[in-house]
């Protein structure tokens, strides 16, 4: 938002210097981007006078001048065409620098002749983009700074412009109204009152407007307009040609003109239409798809269905809030026009504009919020101005809708201030301050104003009256004060949980990675999401367009990249949510490794291997230990699609699922282009069970000074029995005694087929029995060894081997 300061000062009454002014606005947060003084940049240039001009006698385009300065005659060589004895000009001295051509100047020689400076353009002083000539003064002394001569009759050349940053929550700043509203609730000046008279029309408007009953609810609840006949769009008057240059715009006639002076000085759209173009009455409706339409920009778009658009008999004549059409635009030989003043749904606006790829001025307030209630106000100040400037006569309004209705009101309380902001301030200070920003009060309840619309609860009271007091006056303070004793512990036991699954992986040797979680639709369908559920309704780019259903997607693209960049080993890990759905309770957290390429840089021993499904169990195992897991999980193989069948497994506590850990699937990883071994695991860290005491520590160890016996047993099983099957068989045979049972033979193929049958295997445990309470006698261990037996036969079938 670009504006100078005499267009300020038409607004707020105030003596407050421009530091001052640029001060407050950062500090109201409507920051300041820049600051363009043009009086420092015109203050080295005079005027000047030339006396004598002759054609350069080795140039046919030159002039040789003798011109007077306040430094006595000096001879200067111009290409102007307009260069002649008698006119006042801009002189520019050796060693000025001239912004407009970003030079600083000194004694030359211009085809063999020395020329002691320059008569300047308008272009060379960045007053306008005229180069034609060099600049002709009506009056003025030799000698005379430039700078005092536009002050005297130009005041808004040399009027310092402002551009401030406009966060999306405050469109009321995108008017040079609503930034003065801002600094006079600071108390930098006094805002003056605006009064609108209505314009009287003299006859009936021959173009009506109609709103579709589709949109009257939300798309565009109110649209008006009048014909105003008999205009003479004209240039406009220096006084606004000047405002409009001043902030970057380029004067283009009086009618535009003055739509766009609205645009800014009250963040009020409005736009015309050459009413001798329009046939029949305008009608404001969905698009029903394939569409053309010729914008103002010169360019053709084709409207989707949905778009809103304004209609003639003709077809469609502009596209609603966003930019007017090619064909009902106002040229020098418009003599009525059909004024626009509506309002429009900021949703629909924001899509229209994003799918068309137009970035306009009217689409970029409207998609942010303008004053519904200034919709017909604005039409009579617009109304006022073209006839003052422009003349004609001026129709009856015609419109179709209403203001919608805006019946917000918040409870104010102003002990909150203390209790959010922690500042002091007394109860008439705050309501002043609300008052002065437009707020309303009806006992204890606030209403915002119509060109409000981010004020959407108490604490947003709290915010505006602590803005405009100033965050300066905030005192550091400590969050709490310590009482005697031990302190209470600050983070949850999830929080706690949280940092001890990160510092684990690191600490095994994985690099963290913070992926983002959004991810494209085809990788989240590839993880087991992908759906509505989960679908961003605004996303920011076609690759982020749902919530991460699981971590492995962007670390397995991180590994990509990766790889592309010649690191073919990695091992990567992230803690943080997956989403499967937008209500509260789709979200968990997990922690997620990725092991690629080989498990060791290449070593003359001969260590290096590639990683296998083995190394990601360790390493699951370990992160679960160190969060607490209970050491007796069971581990079976319903894994998810993404993993690859036989090579994966889940660590369970009965349907429990804990962790997911083995091979990616080759598809994957082809998919998300990974080279070479690729093994991971996922952890959902809030289904592992807290100890029941609600103690997070370890338990105390509980080490038997009875000695331990080891028993092994070899069971002939079929080929398709699981040798995790034996184990959990053989460990429920009595859980307080047996301490562990591994897997130490197997014994498979023709030959063991020869010995025990066809289709058989043979599978050797070992069991460690540990005692707590006496030694084990042989009739102990024998009856163990049978229920160990007899538990494992009926789980698999098997016999023991003789």
């Amino acid at each position: 938002m670009k504006f100078t300061l005499s267009w300020l000062k038409d607004h707020l009454d105030t003596e407050a210097t421009l530091d001052e002014i640029v001060a407050a606005l950062t500090d109201l947060g409507l920051e300041v981007e820049e600051v363009v003084d043009r009086a420092k940049k015109l203050a080295p240039f005079t005027l000047a006078r030339v006396l004598h001009a002759e054609q350069h006698p080795d140039a046919d385009r030159l002039r040789v001048c003798r011109v007077l300065t306040d430094e006595g005659e000096k001879q200067i060589v111009c290409g102007a065409p307009n260069a002649r004895a008698g006119i006042t000009v801009v002189l520019a001295k050796p060693g000025d620098y001239v912004p407009g051509i970003d030079l600083t100047l000194g004694v030359g020689k211009i085809r063999g002749v020395e020329s002691h400076g320059m008569m300047c353009s308008e272009r060379e002083m960045e007053l306008s983009d005229e180069h034609d000539g060099i600049i002709e003064l009506p009056s003025g002394e030799v000698g005379e700074k430039f700078i005092d001569w536009l002050a005297r009759n130009r005041p808004g050349v040399v009027d310092p412009m402002i551009h401030i940053k406009i966060t999306p929550n405050r469109p009321d700043a995108l008017g040079v109204r609503g930034i003065a509203r801002d600094l006079a609730a600071r108390g930098l000046g006094t805002l003056k009152p605006q009064t609108i008279e209505p314009v009287a029309g003299s006859f009936p408007s021959p173009i009506g407007v109609t709103i579709d009953p589709a949109l009257r609810e939300k798309g565009c609840p109110l649209f008006a307009g009048r014909l105003i006949r008999g205009v003479r769009n004209v240039q406009s008057p220096a006084w606004l040609q000047e405002r409009l240059k001043a902030i970057g715009l380029r004067p283009i006639s009086a009618l535009v003109d003055i739509t766009n002076f609205f645009t800014f000085d009250q963040n009020r759209p409005l736009h015309v239409f050459d009413a001798d173009k329009v046939r029949g009455h305008l009608r404001i409706h969905p698009a029903q798809g394939g569409e053309e339409f010729a914008a103002l920009d010169e360019k053709t778009y084709v409207l989707q269905p949905g778009m809103m658009a304004i209609s003639d008999d003709n077809g469609v004549e502009s596209l609603a809030g966003i930019m007017g059409g090619e064909a009902t635009g106002c040229t020098e030989d418009t003599v009525n026009v059909f004024l626009e003043s509506a309002y429009w749904d900021p949703i629909t606006i924001a899509a229209t504009g994003r799918a068309l790829r137009i970035n306009s001025d009217a689409r970029y307030r409207f998609e942010r919020g303008v004053d519904p209630e200034f919709t017909l106000p604005g039409l009579e100040a617009a109304t006022r101005m073209i006839l003052d400037i422009c003349g004609g006569e001026a129709s009856e309004i015609v419109m179709d809708g209403a203001v919608p209705r805006d019946d917000r009101a918040y409870r104010f309380d102003p002990r909150r201030i203390v209790s959010l902001v922690g500042m002091d301030i007394p109860e008439g200070t705050q309501r002043e301050t609300l008052e002065k920003l437009g707020f309303t009060f009806h006992g204890d309840m606030a209403a915002p104003p119509s060109w409000r619309p981010d004020i959407q609860g108490e604490a947003d009271l709290v915010e505006e009256v602590a803005r405009i007091a100033s965050l300066t006056r905030l005192e550091g303070k400590p969050l709490y004060r310590p009482n005697p004793g031990v302190p209470r512990p600050i983070l949850t036991p999830m929080q706690r949980r949280e940092r001890v699954a990160r510092r684990t992986l690191a600490a095994l040797g994985y690099n963290e990675c913070v992926t983002y979680s959004f991810i494209d639709s085809r990788s989240a369908e590839m993880f087991g999401g992908g759906g509505d559920e989960t679908r961003i309704e605004n996303p920011i780019s076609s690759q982020m367009t749902h919530m991460r259903p699981d971590l492995l997607p962007g670390l397995l693209q991180a590994a990509a990249r990766n790889q592309a960049r010649g690191f073919m080993d990695l091992a990567l890990f992230e803690v943080g949510p997956v989403f499967t759905g937008g209500e509260p309770g789709d979200q968990a957290l997990m922690a997620a490794g990725l092991l690629v390429g080989a498990s060791a840089p290449r070593d003359p021993f001969g260590s290096r291997r590639p990683v296998d499904l083995y190394d990601a169990k360790a390493d699951a195992e370990a992160v679960l230990s160190a969060i607490g897991a209970p050491a007796r999980a069971q581990i079976n193989r319903k894994v998810a699609p993404w993993w690859h069948p036989g090579r994966a497994g889940v660590i369970a506590l009965g349907p429990n699922a804990l962790c997911t850990f083995g091979e990616l699937h080759p598809r994957v990883l082809k998919d998300m282009d990974i080279k070479g071994p690729a093994v991971a695991f996922t952890i959902h860290i809030e289904k592992v069970p807290f100890p029941k005491s609600g103690s997070t520590t370890r338990p105390a160890a509980n080490w038997s000074d009875l000695p331990a016996v080891e028993r092994d047993f070899a069971f002939v099983v079929d080929q398709d029995v699981e040798a995790l099957t034996i184990v959990n068989a053989a460990q429920g045979a009595d859980k307080a005694l047996i301490e562990s049972v591994r897997v130490f033979d197997q014994f498979t193929g023709e030959k063991a087929e020869a010995q025990m049958g066809p289709g058989k295997k043979s599978v050797a445990i070992t069991v460690r029995l540990q005692p707590r309470e006496r030694t084990l006698t042989d009739k102990d261990i024998e009856a163990v060894s049978a229920r160990i037996v007899e538990k494992v036969a009926k789980a698999t079938g098997g016999i023991l081997r003789a």
